[in-house]
């Protein structure tokens, strides 16, 4: 008997014990069936957060001038800190509005990364695991959609907002639980009504047409990877049909709130992202680009930080006004911080010792900090948070089992934050 390799082992061999062998029996099985997923986290709770809007600072956020100031002049520069609405929280002055905001956001400043370059820092955050020629792993949203279906049948339940052409996907999971990729969050989705002068007689000729062409390679290769190619095309048929094609569309959005989330790529996409969890999406990624401030450090981050900080607080404040901040997770992250040092050319470098990310909402306590730099933001002292961890508590919010085992092709066992373990302290 052959398993499909995406059902968890062990919890083939649990059921096939109690069903053939008496449930006694599961002690006698050797222990290499169960070695599979050791080390992972047996925290699970009852999903506090339902879906995810997950902000992605590419090239690396410097914590110093955003989520974690320091007082020492040679260190800050001409940044200074902010006080908020939550005594624990000091944010920089790049970022007043947030500021206003900080009783509902939890602040890791103790974050640690193994990686210190972007493609590979970044590969790793997404993922929980480290970078590999002969494998790619799923991302959170693939993970969630393969352990939880998706919401709505109508719309891609996984969405990617952004120029981001590194973005692993859905790894060795079928291709149906990829992001549907939008670059332009004002363009809508390309390519999506039928050619000028095709009539819907016309389409579906063409369309049935192409079905019989391919029967024959579908018969013959029945595998996984084909069958989703065909489910993708269908999923697109679908959604060309669908009235939920109008989440996608900001045009049906007031002006008043275009403006106030910022009328750039990462402040739209923001919007977009709010728009589609309304209409039954589960996972929303939107990228920021630029951090990457080895130049210039003082004249990029104010600027990137402006947007920044009127997308994410005019977000918070709109999915809250909604009633949907209680049941959806916000996470900001990025693949690594700056160093503490400004280099001749008044920037700074990789620094992924130590850096900051950020949650909210979705049963998450606000107005605290987690962790705690030194008074250089060079090293941790309290409360050290991996990347696996981070991700280990955006998946337990979501609920979802951290020791569920899925198999890739090549009967490689993995879970969905390797042997991360959630910051169950962070949760209300």
């Amino acid at each position: 008997m052959k398993l499909d390799t995406d059902l968890s082992r062990r919890h083939f061999v649990g059921r096939a014990a109690k069903s053939f062998l008496g449930v006694s029996a599961l002690a006698a099985l050797p222990d290499s069936v169960f070695s599979a997923g050791s080390g992972a986290s047996a925290l699970q709770q009852v999903a506090t957060a339902k879906r995810v809007i997950y902000l992605y600072m590419n090239g690396g956020m410097s914590h110093l001038d955003t989520f974690d100031p320091k007082k020492d002049r040679e260190v800050m520069g001409p940044v200074e800190q902010l006080r908020t609405r939550a005594d624990d929280i000091v944010l920089s002055d790049n970022l007043p509005l947030l500021a206003q905001q900080a009783d509902k956001l939890a602040v890791i400043n103790s974050m640690t990364s193994t990686q210190g370059a972007h493609k590979q820092g970044n590969y790793f955050m997404h993922t929980s695991y480290e970078m590999r020629s002969s494998i790619r792993h799923p991302a959170m949203g693939a993970w969630l959609l393969k352990m939880t279906g998706r919401d709505n049948p109508e719309i891609p339940g996984n969405v990617m907002i952004g120029n981001e052409s590194t973005h692993p996907g859905s790894g060795f999971f079928e291709a149906s639980l990829s992001p549907l990729m939008v670059r332009d969050p004002e363009g809508g989705i390309q390519n999506s009504t039928m050619m000028k002068g095709m009539t819907e007689k016309s389409f579906e000729f063409h369309r049935d047409l192409a079905r019989k062409l391919d029967a024959p390679f579908v018969e013959k290769y029945n595998q996984k990877n084909v069958r989703a190619y065909t489910d993708m095309y269908d999923d697109a048929v679908r959604l060309m049909r669908s009235r939920d094609l109008a989440a996608f569309d900001l045009e049906k959005e007031p002006e008043g709130i275009k403006e106030r989330y910022g009328r750039n790529s990462f402040g739209q996409g923001c919007l977009l992202a709010r728009r589609l969890l309304e209409h039954g999406v589960k996972f929303v990624e939107v990228s920021m680009g630029g951090w990457d401030t080895h130049n210039a450090n003082f004249i990029n981050v104010p600027e990137k930080a402006a947007e920044l900080d009127a997308a994410l607080s005019t977000l918070i404040s709109d999915l809250e006004r909604r009633g949907m901040l209680g049941d959806t997770l916000v996470v900001l992250a990025t693949e690594f911080g700056r160093t503490p040092e400004i280099n001749a050319n008044e920037g700074r470098d990789h620094h992924p010792q130590a850096f900051s990310c950020m949650l909210a909402g979705g049963g998450i306590q606000g107005g605290r900090v987690w962790g705690k730099t030194d008074e250089r933001g060079a090293k941790i002292l309290d409360g050290k948070v991996r990347v696996e961890d981070l991700n280990a508590t955006i998946a337990y919010a979501l609920g979802l089992p951290l020791n569920q085992v899925l198999y890739s092709p090549s009967a490689r066992p993995f879970t969905v934050a390797d042997k991360g373990k959630p910051v169950v302290g962070l949760f209300a």
